[in-house]
């Protein structure tokens, strides 16, 4: 494994880890407007990441190997198929989101604060799977592919989940949980992107014509947590409108990260 190709991979698990440090920071759970901002800034990255670094690649990649397919058939079979998956892990994995009581998966046991972490570790699933793909792009030789975008996509990724890691870490202070517990177990719920990341990059590398299928599998996957929990609670209770700015700044920045260093 290229060193540099690690470090990449590791970059958004220092995010998690830096976010999940705000409970040193904050006496108990984050103001509901705060945690709108982060959620909402967080969705603005994902669908930004999803566009630029996932889905325009996946069908540039696609048009540059003259296949068989028309150019849009890889974007558009892996997208439907990410949001299945993330649909089909939705309904078995038991977890908790934070304007609910109500837990949603298949009934368990589990105590609030461990389906908490499981609801943000569910959905750092896709975002994991797209640093893996993108690096998996870069390894395969693709043109498309830079260093430079590669990393562009981890560190928008890593600055969308350091409010994640705070929104997952700070509640569970409410809890009753000490402090350096609720910053290893916010920590945990993003261990599982490296995971992913280099298990993606493991696959691709035995079926390298299927990468424009899994850079757009990610990308639904991610828009499925989108749609189906951030921007919900982003947008949960009244006076919303902090969660939509937040939502476009991410978006924002993320493209001109994407732009910029692509």
């Amino acid at each position: 494994m290229r060193i540099d190709i690690l470090i990449g991979v590791l970059i958004p698990l220092f995010g998690t880890m830096l976010g999940a440090s705000s409970v040193y920071i904050f006496r108990n759970d984050l103001n509901t407007n705060v945690q709108r901002c982060f959620l909402g800034f967080a969705s603005g990255v994902m669908i930004a990441a999803s566009v630029w670094s996932l889905l325009i690649p996946a069908i540039e990649m696609t048009e540059a190997s003259n296949a068989a397919v028309p150019d849009w058939f890889p974007a558009a079979v892996g997208f439907l198929s990410g949001i299945g998956f993330l649909l089909l892990l939705d309904h078995l994995i038991p977890h908790l989101h934070l304007d609910n009581e109500k837990p949603e998966g298949m009934k368990s046991s589990l105590g609030k604060s461990t389906m908490l972490i499981l609801a943000v570790t569910l959905h750092n699933i896709p975002e994991g799977m797209a640093v893996g793909v993108v690096f998996a792009s870069l390894l395969s030789g693709d043109a498309n592919m830079t260093l430079a975008s590669a990393y562009a996509l981890s560190i928008g990724i890593a600055l969308q989940n350091i409010p994640e890691g705070a929104v997952i870490s700070t509640p569970l202070l409410g809890t009753g949980m000490k402090r350096n517990k609720a910053f290893l177990y916010g920590t945990l719920s993003g261990v599982v992107e490296p995971i992913g990341s280099l298990m993606t990059i493991a696959l691709t590398a035995l079926i390298t014509p299927a990468l424009p299928y899994i850079l757009a599998f990610a990308a639904g996957a991610m828009i499925y947590v989108v749609i189906e929990e951030l921007i919900p609670e982003a947008q949960s209770g009244t006076h919303s409108n902090a969660g939509t700015v937040s939502a476009a700044l991410g978006f924002t920045l993320m493209m001109v990260l994407d732009v910029a260093l692509g």
